[in-house]
C-alpha cells in the first residue's frame, strides 16, 4: 500500500539548512528510556541506585528538574516527540495506537535537510501491542515510512537476546538489548562521521520495561530487593552503562563538542517497583499527576549550551520538534498544522522564569494543563470534575484548591477549553489538507494476530520472550 499526504507538501513549508553566515548544524542523537521514573538517578540520590554516566551527563549538560512526558504511558509521548504535537492530535490516544501517516516527523525534516537519519530500538508507533516483534519491511507506519533512512527496530518493548528488523530483515542478537542498539547506533554514527555528514539517530531503549531481564553482575547490589524490582535496577545499572558507551564514542571520534545529546524518559515510574521509582511524587505511570509525567532529562552539547546547569523551567517531549528546528536552522513549519511544544534554544545561554504558553496533557480522556507553578487536571473530559495545583509550593499535589482560588482556576479553565477543543478538532482530521484522516485510524492489535505476521508465528512462539502476554 502507497500513501503520500499532501501534508508533505502543503502543510508544512519546505524545511532547509540556513547555512548562510551560520556555523555547521549539530549532530543530533535522542535517547529515550521506557518506564524510568523522576526518581530513578544517582543525582537524585536514589537510595539502591547509581547511574554514574547519567550523573556525569548532568554535571556536564543542562539538567531538566521540571521535564514532562508528552503523555503517561510510550506511545502517545514518543507520538509527541516525532511531531512536537499533543498525541491525540496524531490519533495516537493510548500505548499501541499508530502515529497518521499524515502527520509530519522531525526525521522527515532533518532528512529534508541533508541529514542521514537511523533509528534503534522501539519503535512502538505502528499500532501493535504486545511483547516487540520485528517490523516488517513494508509495513506503512514504520519507520522507514516517517523519515528514517536506516533503522534497526522492534514493534514495542525488548529484552535481553532480541529478534530485530533492520529495514525489514530479521535478525537476533545476543546480550543486553540497551548495550545492543547503542552499539547499533554507534556503527551508524561512526559511518556517517567518516562520511562528513550530519546525522540524527534515535535510540529508543526497552529498559526498564518488564519483563525485567538482568544478568547478575549487573543487579548483584540489589539482592536485598524482590525479584522483579532487582532485575529492574540491574536492567538500569546496563542502560546507564550503554550511556557511558555513547558518550565515549562520541569523543573518540572528536565530535562530543557538536553533538546535540538529548536524554528522557518516555513516562514516569512503575508503581510495584521498590524501592520508589518517582522520587516521592504522586501517581505512577498511565497517571496524569506529576509521578506519572515529569521525567528525568538532560541536553548535553558543549558548542551550543554556554554552562552546565539545573532548569527548573517546565518543559516537555512537546519541545523537541521546535528546538531542533531552531538548532539546526530550519525553516519553521506552517502555522496550518498546529505545534503544542516551543523552542527551548533561548534556555541554552540564560534561565527563563516564566514559560510563554501552557503544557497540555491529553490521554485516555483525562487532562493535565500545566502552567508554571499552576496545574490544572480535569479527571474526565467532559465533565466538571477539575482540580488545581499549586506545584511551587505542592509538588505532591496533595493540597487540591480549586475552591480557594477560583480567579486562577477560571483563567486557566477558559484556556483548557480553548486547547482541548482544538483537539477535538485535530483527532476528526481539521489539520490536514484532506480535512480528514486518510487511512482511517485502525486502532490498536497485537501483532499475533496480523495476518503479515503468520508465516513466522510459530517459530516466534518458541521463543520464550514472546510468550509474554505483557502490554
Amino acid at each position: 500500500m502507497v500513501f503520500r499526504s499532501a501534508l508533505l507538501h502543503t502543510c508544512f513549508a519546505v524545511l532547509i539548512v540556513n547555512s548562510v553566515g551560520a556555523a555547521a548544524p549539530p549532530n543530533i542523537i535522542l535517547v529515550m528510556a521506557d518506564d524510568m521514573g523522576w526518581g530513578q538517578t544517582g543525582y537524585y540520590d536514589h537510595p539502591v541506585l547509581q547511574t554514574p554516566n547519567l550523573d556525569a551527563m548532568a554535571a556536564g549538560g543542562l539538567r531538566f528538574d521540571r521535564f514532562y512526558a508528552g503523555a503517561p504511558n510510550c506511545s502517545p509521548t514518543r507520538a509527541t516527540v516525532m511531531t512536537g504535537r499533543t498525541n491525540d492530535r496524531t490519533g495516537v490516544l493510548n500505548h499501541g495506537v499508530p502515529l497518521r501517516p499524515q502527520e509530519r516527523t522531525i526525521a522527515q525534516a532533518l532528512q529534508q535537510a541533508g541529514y542521514a537519519t537511523g533509528h534503534f530500538g522501539k519503535w512502538h508507533l505502528n499500532g501493535l501491542r504486545g511483547v516487540g516483534a520485528p517490523i516488517l519491511k513494508d509495513d506503512i507506519r514504520g519507520p522507514g515510512r516517517f523519515g528514517f533512512n536506516t533503522w534497526l527496530s522492534v514493534t514495542n518493548f525488548f529484552d535481553r537476546d532480541p529478534l530485530m528488523s533492520r529495514m525489514g530483515v530479521f535478525e537476533e542478537f545476543k546480550g543486553d538489548s540497551s548495550e545492543i542498539i547503542v552499539d547499533q547506533a554507534m556503527d551508524f554514527v561512526r559511518q556517517q562521521t567518516a562520511a562528513g555528514r550530519p546525522f540524527f539517530a534515535v535510540v529508543w531503549y526497552g529498559t526498564p520495561h518488564s519483563p525485567f531481564i538482568a544478568i547478575d553482575e549487573d543487579k548483584q547490589d540489589f539482592s536485598e530487593l524482590d525479584r522483579a524490582s532487582a532485575n529492574h535496577y540491574g536492567e538500569l545499572v546496563a542502560m546507564d552503562r550503554s550511556i557511558g558507551t555513547l558518550r565515549s564514542g562520541l569523543r573518540k571520534l572528536n565530535i562530543a563538542d557538536s553533538t546535540f545529546l538529548w536524554f528522557c524518559s518516555d513516562n514516569g515510574g512503575l508503581p510495584k517497583i521498590k524501592p520508589a521509582t518517582v522520587g516521592g511524587l504522586r501517581g505512577f505511570k498511565n497517571s496524569v499527576y506529576e509521578g506519572g509525567l515529569r521525567v528525568p532529562a538532560i541536553i548535553e552539547w558543549p558548542n551550543g549550551i554556554s554552562k552546565p546547569r539545573i532548569t527548573h523551567y517546565p518543559s516537555c517531549t512537546m519541545d523537541i520538534f521546535p528546538t531542533l528546528v531552531d538548532v539546526v536552522g530550519l525553516s519553521k513549519p506552517s502555522a496550518a498544522v498546529p505545534l503544542d511544544g516551543l523552542s527551548l534554544k533561548p534556555l541554552f545561554s540564560k534561565e527563563l522564569s516564566h514559560r510563554e504558553h501552557p503544557i497540555g496533557f491529553r490521554h485516555t480522556n483525562r487532562t493535565a494543563f500545566l502552567d508554571n507553578r499552576y496545574k490544572l487536571i480535569n479527571t474526565k473530559v467532559g465533565s466538571d470534575r477539575f482540580e488545581l495545583y499549586n506545584l511551587e509550593s505542592d509538588p505532591t499535589e496533595t493540597n487540591n484548591i480549586i475552591d480557594q482560588q477560583p480567579q486562577i482556576a477560571s483563567r486557566l479553565k477558559s484556556a483548557w477549553s480553548k486547547w482541548n477543543d482544538s483537539i477535538e478538532a485535530s483527532i476528526t482530521g481539521k489539520d490536514y489538507p484532506e480535512n480528514e484522516v486518510i487511512p482511517a485510524d485502525p486502532g490498536p492489535a497485537t501483532w499475533t494476530e496480523v495476518e503479515a505476521y503468520r508465516p513466522y508465528l510459530s517459530e516466534w512462539k518458541k521463543r520464550p520472550e514472546y510468550r509474554s502476554r505483557i502490554k
